[in-house]
């Protein structure tokens, strides 16, 4: 078998067998395939796409390449959540501690923020002594323990997929739903679990931009991950305004503490909790839907889902008392408020905009190893829809480097788009694939 001949096959949109998918991915991690090779056949991939047995095959050779996890000794259901990415998506804060507290296993592999899209293991890291580097056995223990457990991807979950990652960065294709979807399931399915909720954005801020592409990843997802045995359920949402009102990492923690204690409501408990629910169902902790919001919402109500949370932080060398005493976490010197220039109502925030502005003030990051400011960010006073005077404040950044904040304020202001009527109503939850 040559590696020649497949990226022969594949131009010429034949399918290729697993056995040569398996001599690709298993060629190209042990070095044998050099770049030049594997770039031309991912760019075949891009082009012509992959069938639902290639792109199967696919995610299985990248998920046997490394390290896969297993749970013999917790009874009962393992189930996750993977988002693929917004601004002011902090969900994964709000539903992991209530599913963990309805008794269902959360092992729960995250990322870093990238670009104007914020990463779980930031936010985490804004609670001081938060320990994210877990080995394997940690892992299990606090996994065991409290039925939770945060930490980021090591090199043995799934290395093929790093390498041919960073491959795509850099040969313009990255904006293939094939390998999108290959690359999230390979890692999602090395966390043996059960069952998977995926939260497809669709917007501004979004990877996705428009419903048709979201819909075609969000099917291509649950078909992979029912093709791999497991459950899945897809909800595409919404991210052309940034999601709750605080973008930015300490921040993001705050906001997700007011979810928690019942204190915040709006579109961000709205969603984390449909999440959670749908993650009970598919963990056999609720019968329907209907039963799995009634217990989310008596879990938050008796204060479980914030003391899950507090015990998480403890067990992973956390600081509990930076939840209540929010001085504790990293926090900016500097803030600015940004106002409205005319009255009238809020057409529009783009979340993209919002998000390099958070980036730009010191939340995010351009390059994967760049340091963040955990206290920077930006958090918005009002929402679509809202109806505002002239010089009512739209928005205030915070922030520690002041040469960062006009660049930072002016994009704010542009993401606002201020008219004379109120805009139509949009849903926040566009659609569910099941």
């Amino acid at each position: 078998m040559r590696i020649y001949d497949i990226i022969h096959k594949k131009r010429d949109r034949v399918a290729l067998s697993a056995e040569e998918i398996r001599f690709f991915i298993q060629g190209y991690a042990q070095g044998e395939i050099p770049d030049y090779q594997a770039a031309a056949l991912l760019m075949a991939v891009y082009l012509n796409g992959m069938t639902e047995a290639e792109m199967l095959a696919f995610t299985h050779e990248m998920l046997a390449s490394g390290e896969v996890l297993e749970w013999p000794d917790l009874p009962g259901h393992k189930v996750d959540k993977h988002s693929t990415g917004g601004v002011g998506d902090k969900t994964s804060l709000i539903l992991a501690p209530i599913v963990a507290a309805a008794g269902v296993y959360v092992p729960m592999i995250s990322g870093r923020g990238l670009g104007h899209t914020g990463g779980t293991l930031d936010k985490l890291e804004s609670i001081p002594g938060f320990n994210v580097r877990l080995t394997t056995d940690e892992f299990g223990k606090i996994l065991g323990s409290t039925h939770l457990a945060f930490a980021g991807q090591t090199g043995e979950i799934a290395p093929a997929d790093k390498k041919l990652y960073a491959l795509r960065d850099v040969t313009a294709t990255v904006e293939s739903i094939p390998l999108i979807a290959s690359s999230i399931l390979s890692k999602k399915l090395a966390e043996g679990i059960d069952a998977l909720v995926l939260d497809v954005k669709v917007g501004s801020g979004a990877f996705m931009k428009s419903d048709a592409d979201a819909q075609a990843l969000a099917r291509t997802l649950t078909q992979i991950g029912k093709g791999a045995g497991k459950r899945v359920v897809a909800l595409i949402t919404d991210m052309n305004q940034p999601l709750g009102t605080h973008v930015g990492n300490t921040l993001e923690v705050i906001e997700s503490v007011g979810v928690l204690t019942g204190q915040v409501k709006g579109d961000l408990a709205e969603l984390s909790f449909e999440l959670a629910a749908q993650m009970l169902v598919l963990g056999e902790a609720a019968e329907d839907l209907s039963g799995a919001r009634r217990k989310v919402q008596a879990i938050v109500d008796r204060g479980a889902a914030f003391e899950k949370f507090l015990e998480v932080v403890a067990a992973q060398g956390g600081d509990p008392r930076a939840l209540e005493e929010h001085t504790r976490m990293p926090t900016a010197r500097r803030t600015e408020t940004i106002a409205s220039g005319r009255r009238g109502f809020v057409q529009s925030i783009d979340a993209g905009e919002v998000g390099i502005a958070a980036m730009i003030l010191g939340a995010g990051r351009t390059e994967v190893d760049a340091a963040i400011d955990h206290g920077a960010g930006v958090v918005l006073h009002h929402r679509v829809g809202d109806q505002v005077e002239a010089g009512a404040h739209l928005a205030t950044l915070y922030f520690n480097d002041a040469s960062r904040s006009k660049a930072a304020g002016e994009r704010v202001r542009a993401a606002f788009g201020i008219g004379d009527r109120p805009p139509a109503k949009t849903k926040l939850i566009h659609q569910v694939i099941s």
